[in-house]
């Protein structure tokens, strides 16, 4: 089975949202660890050493992801989880900005995956899946 860990990164406290992406990734046949909310870029890597988690799904609503996100994936790799897929969502920035431009800025942070303001869960599985196959592998 496939391990996803999921959390609000930061100082942000949104919690409906984790829960829906729990509730849903859960109810496609994945493994979820769910850090919750309040989560510093250490509880989402030490989460999924313990879970040998395939992927890290960060999301942040307060604005503030990609000040919150900086150095994740140089820890992840630190830590040995180089190969551990890191997807990104929800309002990660300040104010209204190009999403190609935050695409382009979070990818060269090194993540996978980046998702704009309203790109909800379901529209995420498919990108799941492709990049980690099906779910029963």
């Amino acid at each position: 089975m496939k391990t996803i860990v999921i959390g609000v990164i930061g100082a942000d406290v949104h919690a409906v949202g984790n829960r829906v992406i729990e509730y849903t990734l859960k109810n496609h046949g994945y493994n979820v660890v769910n850090i919750g909310v309040l989560s510093p870029q250490e509880d989402f890597i030490n989460a999924a050493i313990e879970s040998a988690a395939d992927l890290i799904m960060v999301s942040s609503l307060y604005g503030h992801g990609e000040i919150d996100c900086r150095g994740f994936k140089e820890k992840c790799i630190e830590a040995g989880l180089d190969k551990v897929l890191l997807y990104v969502g929800g309002n990660i920035v300040v104010g209204e900005q190009d999403f190609f431009d935050v695409e382009k800025r979070f990818k060269k942070m090194g993540f996978d995956r980046v998702f704009p303001p309203g790109f909800t869960i379901d529209k995420v599985l498919p990108f799941i899946e492709e990049d980690l196959g099906p779910i029963d592998e």
